[in-house]
């Protein structure tokens, strides 16, 4: 009996030293995953003085964290582009937005653009790029045999295309397998919208059994879809870190075609100006009395978060009178849950419609914090780049593509979990700040806005990546080689 206590001690002990290497072991791991997010970001990513050359195709993190240049290359580009939508400039939604504003900067940098896109009532063409305009099929998409048409006489031209862009699916998968200078953009893929799902299950609260939802079973379906049919397109750009990790992993697409490029936002347009905002306040009629002036921005439909917005702000006034008569809630955008907003028939919550560019700059600086209470875990919402680089501090959602390329800190701003008492305690949160803790939050978002999120910054990253898959090989494969500026 003795000599078996002996050896279970002995047994328990060399397990506790297993243990504490193990646990030793994890210091620097969890030291440098905490600092750089992505922990594997700095081992690959560091290099000594004698090898400062980096394979793009390869690296890891976002490409905006890289130094581009900003004279246009020399050597200038035919692209084509498949987009479902061209957007009225007013009224885009992200992908729309994104379409619009990378390839409009191309086409000012001097590469020759041709868009393939539908007709639409409210679609305004400007004159440089060339629009090549069909008819959309009765469910709104792009008619795939007429694009490949116009893309193939464009394409059997004295200049063929250097490199293919599709705007998600713009460009059906069954067209593009045969394409190496290809890249598709995703503005949300089937996996990360699972997490939607979720939490729109567990706000509906009933007792039906979720494992029966048929729209769970759905998008499990469409996940599954879109792992066969992925790999079809050449090379893929993530516009989160996260969906970047997504299709490495869980679709299992090899690294060297899988991308990370942020969106940008028109740094020219997004920007600091107190006299904007405080005529923005005046023309509304808002007081300097008021303590704090939030605001919301973007589609005000159910998906976007609003139902849960407005059981939040509706359970606070009625049981904080000084929150209710002293905080203003700003609410840009169309849809549905505006008319529902003016229901709170309070004095301090003022619905202005959907904003033209240069009013949602001034509505950016007039107020204190931007929220967006989206439910759709996927893709990155242009108000809370705007927001940023007007130098606005952030209260989101924890998703995690917000919380792995935005708001990656307390010091920038506010992440809560999707349910109304966590909103409420983030709403009382902000209030208890102030305006001082406000702004200096804004600060520090407006410099990590202007380091990732602007527009030059996404067009020079994407202009890189066009350069470097092209079809002209011999000269892209220098623009695949990054040099590092450090010395």
């Amino acid at each position: 009996m003795a000599k078996d206590q002996t050896g279970f001690s002995s047994f328990r002990f060399c397990c506790s030293i297993l243990v504490f290497l193990f646990a030793l072991s994890s210091i620097p791991l969890l030291y440098w995953s905490c600092f750089f997010g992505y922990g594997y970001y700095y081992i690959q990513t560091t290099t000594s003085n004698e090898n400062r050359s980096t394979n793009l195709l390869r690296f890891p993190k976002a490409w905006n964290h890289l130094d581009f240049s900003s004279q246009p290359p020399q050597r200038l580009l035919k692209i084509a582009l498949f987009v479902k939508k061209w957007p009225d400039e007013n009224q885009a939604g992200g992908l729309e937005r994104h379409a619009l504003t990378l390839h409009l900067a191309l086409a000012k940098r001097g590469h020759e653009l041709h868009i393939f896109t539908a007709s639409s009532s409210n679609s305004s063409f400007p004159l440089y790029p060339h629009f090549h305009i069909s008819r959309p099929t009765a469910a709104g998409y792009l008619d795939q045999a007429v694009v490949w048409k116009q893309f193939q006489e464009e394409n059997a031209t004295k200049r063929p295309f250097d490199v293919i862009h599709t705007e998600s699916v713009g460009l059906r998968h069954t067209r593009s397998k045969n394409l190496k200078n290809l890249a598709v953009s995703w503005h949300g893929i089937a996996y990360e919208t699972l997490h939607s799902d979720i939490i729109q299950e567990l706000l509906r609260n009933t007792t039906d059994d979720p494992v029966k939802s048929p729209a769970l079973s759905e998008r499990m379906k469409k996940v599954i879809e879109e792992v066969k049919f992925f790999p079809n397109y050449a090379h893929h750009v993530a516009t989160s870190d996260h969906a970047g990790d997504v299709l490495k992993r869980i679709y299992m697409i090899p690294e060297e075609r899988v991308h990370v490029i942020l969106n940008g936002v028109n740094e020219e347009i997004f920007k600091p100006d107190v006299s904007k905002g405080n005529a923005f306040k005046s023309n509304l009629g808002i007081p300097e009395s008021k303590s704090l002036i939030v605001g919301l921005a973007g589609r005000l439909v159910k998906d976007k978060g609003h139902p849960l917005m407005f059981e939040a702000l509706q359970q606070i006034f009625n049981e904080n009178s000084t929150f209710r008569d002293n905080v203003i809630v700003l609410v840009a955008g169309n849809g549905p849950w505006g008319t529902r907003y003016k229901g709170l028939r309070s004095n301090n919550v003022m619905v202005l419609g959907p904003l033209e560019q240069d009013q949602l700059a001034a509505f950016y600086n007039a107020i204190d914090v931007l929220i967006n209470p989206t439910l759709r875990a996927q893709g990155l919402d242009h108000t809370l780049l705007e927001a940023m680089l007007t130098g606005k501090p952030l209260m989101a959602t924890k998703l995690a593509s917000i919380t792995g390329s935005i708001i990656v800190s307390q010091e920038m701003g506010y992440t809560y979990a999707p349910t109304v008492r966590e909103l409420k305690k983030a709403l009382y949160k902000i209030w208890e700040d102030g305006r001082e803790s406000l702004q200096k939050k804004g600060r520090f978002a407006r410099k990590r806005g202007l380091k990732l999120f602007t527009a030059t910054k996404m067009a020079a990253a994407y202009e890189r990546l066009f350069l470097c898959i092209s079809s002209d090989e011999k000269q892209a494969h220098n623009y695949c080689i990054y040099q590092s500026q450090f010395n």
